[in-house]
């Protein structure tokens, strides 16, 4: 089978959709090149992923800090 080589413009798409962008890309350009197809896809999961991990992980820290942190309203001293 012969690779048409498809414009790398195609990345573009995932980086603006997503995973949306990414599908979309895939479907096609997936006949003409496979390897590029494949690397927009996870392009676009990839760009889908981090907001989810830059959010989710600094709160699940918290919540797991959180019951370590020492009880300050109990603490208070009144003169």
């Amino acid at each position: 089978m012969q690779v048409k080589r498809r414009s790398s413009f195609w990345f573009l798409l995932p980086i603006i959709f997503n995973v949306a962008g990414g599908i979309i890309a895939f479907f096609v350009i997936k006949e003409d090149d496979l390897k590029k197809a494949k690397n927009c896809l996870y392009l676009g999961l990839i760009l889908a992923a981090i907001p989810i991990l830059l959010i989710m992980v600094p709160i699940l820290i918290g919540i797991t800090l959180l019951p370590h942190l020492p009880n300050t309203s109990s603490n208070m001293h009144y003169m």
